[in-house]
């Protein structure tokens, strides 16, 4: 049974840092690739980073969050650093694998970026 346990969300102030953890089971690296996305308030969701086939994060983000995991935990995070107010999301992972056609998502762990 695949299962996604997301964490690290809450409130920060500009300029502040946030962590998110996504601690999978039933899945393994070398099949899925973990993907995080975020919807922000009243706009279409859209991804952030991703790990492969190459370390990728949105034009938005890119120099302020990093992705990363580790393996021996089956965790994947998301290091959200400078926040900024249009930072403030739900945040997905997400993963899928295009040899084996399937998708899972997290639940969302819900950010808010304000002062």
């Amino acid at each position: 049974q695949v299962r996604f346990v997301e964490s690290g969300g809450g409130l920060a102030q500009p300029g502040g840092s946030l962590r998110l953890s996504c601690a999978t089971s039933g899945i393994d690296f070398e099949t899925y690739n973990v993907i995080w996305f975020r919807e922000p308030p009243r706009k279409r969701r859209e991804l952030v980073a991703t790990l492969t086939p190459g370390i990728f994060t949105s034009e938005s983000v890119n120099g302020r969050f990093t992705i990363s995991r580790d393996s021996a935990k089956n965790t994947v995070y998301l290091e959200m650093n400078n926040l900024k107010p249009e930072d403030t999301a739900v945040y997905y992972c997400n993963a899928a694998s295009l040899r084996l056609g399937r998708e899972h998502w997290g639940q969302g762990t819900r950010d808010t970026v304000s002062s």
